[in-house]
């Protein structure tokens, strides 16, 4: 897989360089390109971004640069979604990440000041991805969680691919509780059934207890 992420502040999108994104990157799994919409700036200030048509606080992001660095992405591949990290888009669930993992090319683009220019969004973007219901400075937070959360389940990005399986939403369930050594501590044990090695009665108990959770912290989960 391949994603392009078009941004103002390509610093921001730094935790990409580290953990299982980066070894993910070093094994081939994946490339991920910054592209720095300073790049395609216009004029001697490169410019990318204006005062909104008719009044009103904040800067629009200018069409032009954007254009421009995302004309010159299609040039070079086909692109399965061109994803605007906006608030106003549609809420990242794990199903999201599941379905966009099994595209080849993904390019994402970060929002700042008060949006882009609408006519971006109408011309190139074909998916609208927000991470919850509140506003950031920036989608560089936003494009770094929807690559994670990418990247992570895709083959070859971390050594035991049944661990991504197992994790929170995969089933509309969240994640059991999880236990390490040792066996006992300060006066807390590990459930007997971790340690009878009896494999399905543990897999049961897993289910049962990410039911009893989902049911208890997230039964919207359920419906």
């Amino acid at each position: 897989m391949r994603i392009d992420i078009i941004t103002l502040l390509p610093e921001l999108l730094s935790p990409l360089q580290h953990s299982i994104v980066k070894r993910a990157e070093q094994k081939g799994v994946v490339e991920i390109h910054v592209h720095d919409l300073r790049n395609f700036g216009i004029g001697n200030y490169r410019q990318v971004d204006d005062y909104p048509y008719g009044g009103g606080g904040g800067m629009v992001m200018k069409p032009e640069p954007l254009s421009d660095c995302i004309e010159q992405l299609k040039s070079e591949r086909a692109y399965d979604e061109i994803i605007y990290l906006t608030p106003d888009g549609i809420t990242l669930k794990q199903k999201i990440s599941n379905s966009l993992s099994l595209k080849n090319n993904l390019c994402m683009i970060c929002g700042h000041y008060k949006g882009i220019d609408q006519r971006i969004r109408d011309e190139y973007v074909t998916m609208e991805i927000s991470i919850g219901d509140y506003v950031l400075s920036g989608g560089e937070q936003a494009a770094v969680i929807l690559a994670d959360s990418i990247i992570r389940i895709i083959p070859g990005a971390i050594g035991d691919e049944m661990s991504a399986l197992s994790d929170s939403f995969q089933d509309n369930l969240l994640a059991p509780p999880v236990y390490t050594k040792p066996e006992v501590w300060k006066g807390r044990t590990v459930p007997e059934v971790l340690l009878s090695g009896n494999h399905r009665a543990i897999d049961t108990w897993r289910l049962e207890q990410a039911f009893e959770i989902t049911k208890r912290k997230r039964p919207d989960l359920l419906t």
